[in-house]
């Protein structure tokens, strides 16, 4: 099974660009800026995975430490660029990559952010053409309206100016931190202007009526949804209009919101034959891969072989893509699919 979920071609639908930068990125980038002995970051591990759970506080501290060196466009390009090889060396084939627009005084405007990100996907289009990628841009439910209308309306001037290689926006950010209510006038507006939503959604328990003023828009997609089962008309309302729902395993055993694999709600919902896509949320952060999230789903719940083609070919018909790319995607899929079986015969 673990040789099965690392061949088979993949799609990954929720990764943060800074929390999915690897040790030897983090240590590249740690070089560009020259930090030394007396500096905070000398050392990339203490921005990955290192054993044990790590509260949802912790996770967003290790954000703001990765942030200190992605704060130049040379540096979001080197980010960019490294997270899109590693996906496709996972056999990733279709990656929407999502990250907040950050201006830095002096450094770097949220233009140039986004364009060393679309740079770095043109630059690796043109020597890679195995994995597609698209961007999202995040609203982070820390910041103000004005600056979520702001990356709102990035994300629809850089939709025009790629060509769709930005298709959407994502509302995140610490879920302990903010009102959420105050957004919504942005993501009807996105709406309106052809962006997709993808919005973390009952990420910790206690947020039922956050939940369903989200859901009320409603979101092309969920991520994580960790407690949507615990409010009944929310459950209800996902489960009618079958929005997917971004599945991170270890993500949220590590953060401490779910206690085991085994009590992960993608049991609940998968026995529901409910959308659900398997991701990684931040790979570098919590020290995973995208095969190795569906090798753990595999095993904790045990999934046939089958089952996992499944997971990852019905995950294109959730992509921010037209018609004509889930088709090609799918034709892609359909025509490997034989070599993958007989491969661990």
């Amino acid at each position: 099974m673990e040789q099965f979920c690392n061949i088979i071609p993949k799609v990954e639908l929720h990764a943060h660009l800074n929390g999915s930068l690897s040790s030897e990125t983090l240590l590249n980038l740690i070089k560009m800026k020259n930090l030394t002995q007396s500096d905070q970051l000398i050392n990339p591990s203490l921005l990955t995975y290192s054993g044990g759970r790590k509260t949802m506080t912790e996770c967003f501290k290790l954000f703001s430490l990765i942030h200190q060196i992605t704060d130049s466009p040379e540096a979001i390009y080197r980010a960019a660029y490294d997270v899109i090889q590693d996906f496709s060396k996972d056999n990733v084939r279709y990656l929407e990559l999502r990250s907040t627009p950050r201006n830095i005084e002096g450094k770097m405007t949220k233009e140039q952010y986004i364009e060393s990100v679309l740079t770095a996907i043109k630059d690796n289009a043109e020597k890679n053409p195995n994995i597609i990628v698209k961007v999202l841009l995040s609203i982070d439910r820390r910041n103000s309206l004005s600056e979520a209308y702001e990356t709102a309306k990035l994300a629809e001037k850089y939709m025009h100016l790629t060509d769709n290689d930005v298709v959407g926006v994502d509302l995140s950010g610490d879920p302990q931190i903010g009102d959420v209510q105050s957004f919504l006038p942005v993501l009807q507006y996105a709406r309106q202007n052809n962006l997709k939503l993808a919005l973390h959604i009952s990420e910790i328990p206690g947020r039922n009526n956050e939940t369903e003023i989200l859901l009320s828009l409603p979101p092309d997609r969920i991520g994580h949804g960790t407690f949507l089962h615990d409010c009944e008309n929310a459950k209800s309302r996902a489960e009618s209009l079958k929005i997917p729902i971004e599945m991170c395993l270890t993500s949220n055993l590590i953060s401490g919101t779910v206690k085991s694999y085994e009590d992960h709600h993608f049991k609940l919902w998968f026995e529901k034959n409910h959308p659900c896509i398997i991701c990684t949320d931040d790979k570098g952060i919590f020290g995973t891969s995208l095969s190795r999230e569906y090798y753990i789903t595999a095993e904790k719940f045990s999934l046939s072989e089958d089952d996992v083609w499944n997971l990852s070919y019905h995950s294109i018909d959730y992509i921010f893509a037209d018609f004509d790319m889930k088709e090609t995607l799918k034709n892609s899929w359909i025509s490997e699919k034989d070599k993958v079986f007989k491969a661990i015969k």
